[in-house]
């Protein structure tokens, strides 16, 4: 394992700026708003401060306030934070992301999970964390692989977590990192105590006797899954079957890959108008920029191919089910893509024991309600404890 540290050489910075400088902006339908995607002037107000006042440099300080490493699992190069806690029974706890997301999601979890007590917390819920970056994203850079899915992924984190010397281990995540996290609670139960997720898809036949007795709030999440699936989903089927052809372009065009990502973080999260009703403008571009500096847009597009092509089965649009032996708590934020029900999700979740909805927040729940997420993950894994 080898120290890492995020430094990008300013040569690809003025490189950036100055394809930033040449962009060709496309025409626009007057009024037409955020239905047919990035509206125009939003795109390039957040073109503008990404070429005149965001500072990459300082986003690098943030990145680079806790310990980083890489290491070789698999034939890829796996980068990952980890921190552990001075509390001498602290809970190993290994955190994944998603798309269009990175490990950057959990800074600023990092220090109440691993110092509970200097955050108002019980020293007694302090975990020691790991934070991968699942490969081909970001700083784990594209693998240049097949094969790559998210089963791989769960089977390399378990080996991950194996070298670190953790032999009982809690995992979390949400969008891609619920997936793995779930499959890791599947092929490495012997040393898993608890998954935990903040995202969570219930498939349902669409059939009256099947809907029958669902509650009107429920009867809305019928009617939003409905439309996502009709509405919202075409970039899933676009990595899904043709990354290769959506790679070029991204790569290609910083304002591309600024509006492929704006878009899911605008419609995912929290949000009315902009983005910035849920998550800091640095931090999203924070995130383009990792995108774009590691050319990373294929590579992860790519996980979207192998993962529906290898783990269909399990996946069924993130479905399940999920046959766990270990326990699983579900944290619901209101506003995520998707609007999980609890009768299903039993269905798909047979060793669930914890499921928390809370009045704010959206898919990426990190950036957006980090304190309620740790304060979900802390009284999961507690529960968990008490009853072993």
């Amino acid at each position: 394992m080898s120290p890492f540290r995020v430094d990008i050489p300013q040569s690809d910075i003025d490189e950036l700026n100055r394809r930033l400088d040449a962009t060709r902006w496309a025409d626009e339908i007057p009024g037409t708003g955020w239905e047919r995607g990035v509206p125009l002037g939003y795109l390039k107000e957040l073109a503008q401060y990404w070429r005149n006042e965001f500072d990459w440099r300082a986003a690098e300080q943030w990145l680079n306030q806790y310990p980083q490493f890489t290491t070789e699992i698999d034939g890829a190069n796996v980068h990952f934070l980890h921190v552990r806690s001075a509390e001498p029974d602290a809970t190993p706890l290994i955190l994944t992301h998603g798309w269009p997301s990175s490990s950057a999601q959990y800074i600023d979890m990092i220090g109440p999970l691993t110092d509970p007590a200097a955050h108002g917390g019980d020293p007694a819920d302090a975990f020691h964390v790991v934070v991968p970056t699942i490969p081909g994203y970001g700083f784990s850079g594209p693998t240049g692989q097949r094969g790559w899915s998210m089963s791989r992924v769960a089977r390399a984190w378990a080996e991950l977590m194996s070298r670190l010397g953790y032999d009982r281990y809690v995992t979390q995540g949400g969008d891609w990192g619920k997936v793995i996290s779930l499959e890791l609670g599947r092929i490495d139960a012997e040393h898993i105590d608890a998954v935990h997720i903040n995202m969570l898809v219930t498939m349902f036949e669409d059939d009256p006797e099947v809907l029958a007795g669902l509650s009107d709030e429920d009867m809305v999440k019928v009617e939003h899954t409905r439309w996502f699936a009709d509405v919202c989903t075409a970039w899933s089927r676009q990595q899904a079957t043709r990354p290769q052809t959506l790679a070029y372009a991204l790569t290609d065009s910083p304002i591309g890959q600024l509006a492929w990502m704006t878009e899911k973080y605008k419609e995912w999260a929290d949000t009315v108008d902009r983005v910035e009703d849920a998550i800091d403008r640095d931090t999203l571009l924070t995130m383009v920029s990792t995108y774009w500096f590691t050319a990373t847009a294929g590579s992860s597009a790519h996980m979207y191919f192998e993962t529906m092509h290898t783990m269909a089965d399990h996946i069924r649009t993130w479905g399940g089910p999920w046959p766990l032996s270990v326990p699983v708590g579900v944290a619901v934020f209101p506003a995520d893509a998707t609007r999980p029900i609890r009768r299903f999700a039993e269905q798909v979740l047979p060793s669930m024991t914890r499921w928390t909805e809370f009045d704010r927040g959206g898919h990426f729940a990190p950036l957006e309600q980090p304190e309620s997420l740790v304060g979900d993950i802390r009284e999961f894994v507690r529960s968990v404890r008490e009853q072993r």
